[in-house]
């Protein structure tokens, strides 16, 4: 049965929600309460996109497992990931996060850091449970401490760049950096864990391969979308602008402009972020759009998510067909097409 790609989102919402129950059940009550346990609870609380839990419940599924057994490791994921966002927020400056504001915007930085913390901490939790197959939770515990290095490291690289200002970048500068902060545990992580579960295993290097390029659709359309007008859905829009972040869109920009309006777009970024008003931000786009660099990151992202549904191919050619294979065929797709 093939999935239409409108199919997609509801498909996602539906894992997500597979995936809250979960943590529900193996979620610690403790106190203090109002200083910690009722923010981790607001932060996992928040509907977002579903997509890692999606793709790790549906390649597990492909893969021959139970959503039952696959559940605790999603649930781990979607924690570990929470975590990773509470303290995102913090270096970012973020005011928003799923349409609600930030955790340090609403319980100062010093509380957010720690329940960001505390979630790292509880994300193994739901591997312990009953449901999950003992015998794999050292290789899951693997998977997500080798996407935390990744991560971590990525993010190190994109805040060095913005620190010292560096702007002598390429398109593959973007896709190393976007290849550790967000590939691995994105949608590389999720991939490797659901097919860990399953007795149909994937062909390991296709598998690793359609995740980067998936990974990398996925985040040059995240991109483009803070460029629109409303932003992404939950989020400020056009923050990348505002925080000078290394996007490909930018990075295009400048090689693609000379002289005086290199200096400018050099200038604007050496300066500190609360140094760069409304007006700039608003030239910098129109900077972009006349270079034609949001023209060329979409048809890059386009040709990434071509290039990863035939690693798709090559990584499933031995696993049989079925509805969650599908699934995963709309759902690369739906990373670059999609408007929220």
């Amino acid at each position: 049965m093939s999935v239409s790609e409108e199919q997609v989102a509801p498909t996602l919402a539906r894992y997500a929600e597979q995936t809250r129950r979960a943590i529900d059940k193996v979620f610690m009550d403790g106190e203090p309460a109002d200083y910690l346990y009722d923010l981790i609870r607001d932060y996992v609380g928040r509907e977002g996109k579903g997509l890692r839990p999606g793709l790790l419940l549906a390649t597990a599924e492909a893969c021959g497992a139970s959503i039952r057994s696959a559940l605790p490791a999603a649930a781990s994921l979607e924690l570990l990931h929470t975590a990773f966002l509470i303290h995102d927020d913090i270096e970012d400056h973020s005011r928003l996060r799923r349409g609600q504001p930030t955790l340090h915007e609403l319980h100062g930085a010093a509380l957010a850091i720690n329940a960001g913390d505390a979630l790292a901490n509880l994300s193994a939790r739901p591997l312990m449970s009953s449901a999950f197959p003992r015998y794999r939770t050292r290789e899951v515990l693997a998977e997500l401490q080798l996407a935390v290095r990744q991560a971590t490291e990525g993010q190190a690289l994109e805040l060095g760049w913005r620190r010292h200002a560096v702007v002598d970048l390429a398109a593959v500068d973007y896709l190393e950096l976007v290849g550790r902060k967000t590939c691995w545990y994105t949608t590389m992580a999720p991939l490797r864990i659901g097919a860990l579960l399953g007795r149909w295993r994937p062909e390991a290097a296709a598998l690793d391969r359609l995740g980067f390029l998936a990974g990398c659709a996925f985040q040059i359309a995240d991109d483009l979308l803070d460029l629109q007008p409303a932003g992404q859905a939950g989020k400020e829009p056009r923050s990348d602008i505002t925080e000078g972040k290394r996007t490909l869109m930018l990075i295009h920009l400048l090689g693609t402009v000379t002289g005086t309006e290199r200096r400018w777009v050099v200038t604007y970024l050496s300066r500190p972020e609360e140094d760069r008003p409304a007006t700039d931000q608003q030239r910098l786009l129109a900077m972009m759009q006349a270079a034609g660099s949001l023209a060329y990151a979409g048809a890059f992202a386009a040709a990434l998510a071509d290039a990863a549904q035939q690693e798709l191919e090559r990584a499933f050619a031995e696993v049989p067909p079925s509805a969650a294979l599908d699934f995963l065929r709309a759902l690369v797709g739906h990373l670059v097409s999609r408007t929220s």
